[in-house]
């Protein structure tokens, strides 16, 4: 069996088999017409996995019939970036460069892609399932226009299924039969190569010179080659999820564990590193603000240093949080606080502690009586904060550790039994 992915044999070479994304593509589209006029900028091409942006830059390189070099984040660096640039100078200056995942570089990688975007030795392309506001430099994404691709639509993913199902007749010399589409649909979740890959994977499956494709043969065959399937789909959500739940069960060992799966595994450390930035608030919190502190330098670090150097700050970040004492009690007030806002509406804040910017607000009272904490011994009023309907109501529970008890002895202090500290 030929082993070139399906997903690969059906990349379309013109833009009139491209699927999806009329709006950039189709006829009379912005970005159609710029490589129609074949004066195209550089760009960054933001949208989910497996909509074509590869096949977008592949496509465009076609049409233009300029020199085309390819580039992976992942395991690329400055040397290569300069490699590139050299060949473009060399041949003219009308190279294209396509990046995938782009947004893996850090800041000196994108820094080395300035001077010859700027200059037009290079077309810059980049690829990136990430917000390029954040995870793309301002002076590089300046220079590019950014376009953005949408998820494939159903007309398009059944589309796909019958071009695959076509090749795959010929390859094989099966008769096959897709009765049912709804499985393959849901798991693509419109990620074309997901699903080319679990067509391909439930044909290759079945010996049988007649095949017919359902639903439950479908689902069947996915889960049982979950792995092979793509290391993107329901392992990779196992692998994070049983991470987030090492470092909230305090096990450092097994966090450290998945987290060199999902690094052996090829998985965005930015995505990481957001993970465990959330979880610093959510299940550490006020029993250590210092994590919340380390979670946030993590992440930066992760920008500037990049991979494989990255995978160090990773494990420190996620042993730390491991071993951290633990509290979701800010994660569970903000959660009561909206409940009780959408059951009892925009109530009226409390005159004294109104701003009054007019003079007709301060005679209507608005200020009137406010007291300035710090005014005050220990820097505390008796005041009241709360709208008057809500009053007294608890909505922080302060969890059992050392910083949290210590919080509400403080609190207990300063408001006595009004909060019920």
């Amino acid at each position: 069996m030929n082993s070139i992915p399906l997903a690969e044999k059906l990349r379309p070479t013109d833009l009139d088999h491209y699927l999806g994304q009329a709006h950039l593509v189709g006829p009379g589209a912005i970005l159609r017409k710029a490589i129609e006029s074949g004066n195209i900028p550089s760009m960054i091409l933001w949208g989910p996995p497996g909509v074509g942006k590869t096949t977008l830059a592949t496509l465009i390189s076609h049409k233009l019939l300029r020199p085309f070099y390819t580039l992976s984040a992942i395991n690329s660096g400055v040397k290569d970036i300069r490699e590139v640039i050299q060949k473009s100078r060399e041949s003219g200056g009308d190279a294209i460069l396509f990046i995938d995942e782009i947004h893996r570089f850090s800041k000196s990688q994108q820094d080395s892609l300035l001077g010859a975007v700027e200059k037009g030795i290079i077309t810059l392309i980049g690829a990136t399932t990430e917000n390029p506001s954040f995870e793309v430099i301002s002076p590089l994404l300046s220079r590019c226009q950014v376009y953005i691709l949408k998820d494939l639509d159903k007309k398009d993913l059944e589309q796909l299924i019958e071009r695959g199902r076509e090749l795959l007749e010929r390859q094989t010399g099966k008769k096959i039969e897709v009765r049912e589409r709804e499985a393959l649909l849901r798991v693509s979740g419109g990620d074309a190569r997901k699903l080319l890959n679990a067509l391909e994977l439930a044909v290759n499956s079945s010996r049988d010179k007649s095949l017919v494709l359902t639903n439950e043969m479908l689902i069947s065959v996915i889960q049982q080659n979950l792995a092979l399937y793509d290391k993107s789909g329901e392992m990779h959500y196992d692998v994070i999820s049983a991470f987030i739940k090492s470092v909230r069960g305090s096990d450092p060992n097994a966090a450290v564990y998945y987290l060199a799966r999902m690094i052996e595994g090829g998985e965005d450390p930015k995505f990481i590193a957001r993970r465990l930035l959330i979880l610093a608030s959510e299940d550490i919190g006020n029993a250590n603000p210092n994590a919340l502190l380390l979670a946030t330098s993590c992440f930066q670090a992760i920008s500037m240093v990049g991979m494989p150097e990255g995978r160090i700050i990773l494990s420190q970040t996620a042993t730390y949080l491991a071993a951290s004492p633990k509290s979701n009690s800010a994660y569970l007030a903000i959660g009561k606080a909206q409940d009780l806002v959408k059951k009892t509406g925009d109530l009226p804040v409390p005159l004294p502690i109104r701003n009054a910017p007019t003079r007709l607000m301060k005679e209507a009272g608005y200020g009137r009586d406010y007291k300035y904490s710090h005014d005050y011994h220990q820097h505390f009023a008796f005041q009241e904060f709360m709208p008057e309907a809500i009053s007294g109501t608890r909505l922080y529970d302060l969890a059992d550790n050392p910083r949290e008890r210590e919080m509400r002895e403080r609190l207990r202090s300063l408001w006595g039994d009004k909060y019920g500290y």
